[in-house]
Order: structure tokens, then sequence, then C-alpha cells
């Protein structure tokens, strides 16, 4: 155990990661200890619409007061206008990326 906090330490990762990769290597030897199993497709938080909604209130006008659109407030305005329940600034910024 001492080991593997030193292991954990120095790679600076969890001791579990240290673990759980020693306990791979055990099982099925170097290669599948360090292949990462994919991971499954994470739903899209906004549809087809509201990407569009999205895009055109971004290449609008900012409201009164405002210079330019933030991510915060195009997620405060997708919510004020219906189209989400909730949404991040994060998600705004991630959508508008592509």
């Amino acid at each position: 155990m001492k080991q593997q906090c030193a292991i954990a330490h120095r790679v600076r990762v969890h001791v579990a990661t240290v673990q759980r990769t020693r306990e791979k290597f055990v099982i099925g030897g170097l290669d599948f200890a360090l292949k990462d199993e994919p991971h499954p497709p994470k739903p899209k938080k906004l549809d087809e619409k509201q990407e569009a909604f999205l895009i055109a209130t971004a290449c609008s006008n900012p409201p009164t007061g405002r210079v330019r659109w933030t991510m915060q407030l195009l997620a405060d305005h997708l919510v004020s206008v219906g189209m989400v329940d909730s949404i991040s600034g994060e998600t705004v910024r991630q959508t508008l990326k592509k």
C-alpha cells in the first residue's frame, strides 16, 4: 500500500487509480491495463431547434445595458423564454463552439 501511495503521488493520480491499473495489469497484461474502454455517448443537451434559437440569439443585439451576450446571459435567456428548464453557460459555450 505504501508503494501504491508513492506511485500515486509521483504521477499525480488517486491511489484508487493505481490500484485499478494494477488489478487490470494482473488480469490482462500491459495492453489491457493501459487501454481505455470507450465511453457511451452522452445525449445532447439541446435539439436542433433549440441550437438554432441559441445561435440566432447569440447573433442578435444584446439586452439593453449590455455590450455583448455572455454565455451565462444566453443560458438565462434560454430558460426565461422557456426553451429549456435549465442549462449552464458552459453548455452554451460548447454548443456555440461547434
